[in-house]
Formats: C-alpha cells, sequence, structure tokens
C-alpha cells in the first residue's frame, strides 16, 4: 500500500458522465489511491465541458470520448498529448416494439433513417459531449440535419443517466454507449436494438493538461495517473468489469 488518507496527494479530472453512469469509476478509484496515493476528484460532466475545464486549467487532466475535439484540444496547446486507454461501442437503444425497425437496419445511417422516414420520439443528449458529439456525426453521414426535425426529436440537455431516464419515460430511441445502458437500471420498455457498425466505435482518451498553458495544474500527479491508467492493474480492472456477465470497456493502451 503506498498511501493513507494522511499523505494522498489530490488531482482533479473531468470525466464524461458514461465514465460515472457505467460503474466503472467505482472500480478504478479505491484501486488508484491504494497503488498511486492519488485522491482522484472527478468532475464529471459531458466531453464538451471537460475540454473547456481543461481549456481553464481548472483541472489536472481529462478523460474524454471524441477523438477529434480532443486532437483539437492538443493541437491549440490546452493538453500535452492524447494517450487511449480503453473502448466501447454506441448503441441505438428504443422501444421493445421497435416501431421504426431498426433492428433490421444494416448500418447506423439506415438505422436513423429509418428513425426519421417514421418519425417516433428521439432523445438526444444535446449537451456537447461526446455521445452528442457522435450522435451529430452519425446524423450527418446519413444525409440528415437534426436542425430540420419535428418536435419527435427531443434535446434535453442532459447527462446520460438522465437522458436514458427521459427515454424511457417516453419510450423514445436513443443512442447510448454500452456501459451506460448496461448499468442503467431504469431500462422500462426499452431494448438495445442496433449495434456492431464500426462507425459506432468509441474510445476513451487520457489527456494531460499542458502546464505551460497554467503553471499551477499538477502535471507530476496527471503523468502518474497517466502510468497507472495505462499498466497492466488498470488492464485488468478494466477488462474485467463486467454487468450481468458482458463486458462493458476494453482496454487498448499502447505502451510507450
Amino acid at each position: 500500500m503506498v498511501s493513507t488518507a494522511a499523505t494522498a496527494e489530490e488531482i482533479r479530472v473531468a470525466v464524461t458522465t458514461s465514465f460515472e453512469n457505467s460503474g466503472l469509476s467505482q472500480i478504478l478509484l479505491p484501486a488508484i489511491r491504494e497503488d498511486t496515493g492519488l485522491d482522484v476528484q472527478l468532475l464529471v460532466v459531458g466531453t464538451g465541458q471537460a475540454l473547456r475545464l481543461g481549456q481553464a486549467g481548472d483541472v489536472d487532466a481529462i478523460l474524454v470520448h471524441s477523438r477529434k475535439a480532443e486532437e483539437a484540444f492538443v493541437a491549440e496547446g490546452s493538453g500535452t498529448y492524447r494517450r487511449e486507454i480503453m473502448y466501447n461501442d454506441f448503441v441505438i437503444v428504443g422501444p421493445e416494439d421497435d416501431p421504426a425497425g431498426i433492428a433490421q437496419a444494416a448500418t447506423a445511417a439506415e438505422a436513423l433513417q429509418k428513425i426519421v422516414a417514421e418519425k417516433p420520439a428521439f432523445v438526444s443528449r444535446g449537451d456537447d459531449s461526446g455521445t452528442h458529439k457522435k450522435e451529430l456525426a452519425l446524423w450527418s453521414a446519413a444525409g440528415l440535419d437534426p436542425a430540420a426535425f419535428d418536435p419527435w426529436y427531443r434535446a434535453v440537455g442532459a447527462g446520460m443517466g438522465a437522458s436514458l431516464n427521459t427515454a424511457a419515460g417516453l419510450d423514445a430511441y436513443i443512442l447510448a454507449d454500452r456501459a451506460s445502458w448496461l448499468n442503467f437500471g431504469n431500462k422500462a420498455g426499452l431494448a438495445l436494438l442496433f449495434s456492431g457498425d464500426p462507425a459506432l466505435f468509441n474510445q476513451y482518451a487520457f489527456i494531460p493538461v499542458n502546464p505551460e498553458k497554467h503553471a499551477h495544474v499538477r502535471n507530476d500527479l496527471a503523468v502518474r495517473l497517466e502510468n497507472w491508467l495505462t499498466g497492466a492493474h488498470a488492464q485488468d480492472l478494466i477488462n474485467t468489469y463486467t454487468i450481468g456477465g458482458e463486458t462493458l470497456f476494453t482496454f487498448n493502451a499502447k505502451p510507450e
């Protein structure tokens, strides 16, 4: 054991709501404290807000899942580099009777086109999160623009758990990350209807905030945390974290 409560060092990390909603943080944080002496204080927000917290120097590192936005964050000098940690996938959830028939779709684009043709209720995160960014990219790839949709499309501006609760209440379709869906307790009449398209791949990456921009950030602690997140104990905990026999994340950090 590396630390005690008296000697633990505090690091602030902005993480996606899906990381928290999946339950993985409850598995990893005690092990991080035990192995490294780091007391990880999570700011649970959407990816867009996590990036803004990093730009402002309000956190020491971020753990998010929107590659294009992450690369821009590093390119502008707000982050030192981007290190991939683990992945899962996005899924499309909806009413068990599947009025839009998306379970028969061959691609995510076709599934979304079927939803637009039928116009059942669809809940969007609408919060500039990684999931919201992915959803918008999928609509665009399908040749569709949510700005032109009728009121059947509902942007709720909320985290993954709250958005799933709204979808459950409305018996609506929604894009979710698989981990949050599996850990979601209020499934009501919803079911996982579409998955498996490579376009739904969902990579999570760790980025230390640049100490050259914000001298007060604890880059030393961020690097210590990164070393743990890319190591053998993290790999074992991430790969063996399951719900109902299903694996929620796959570790894919590469050694430096």
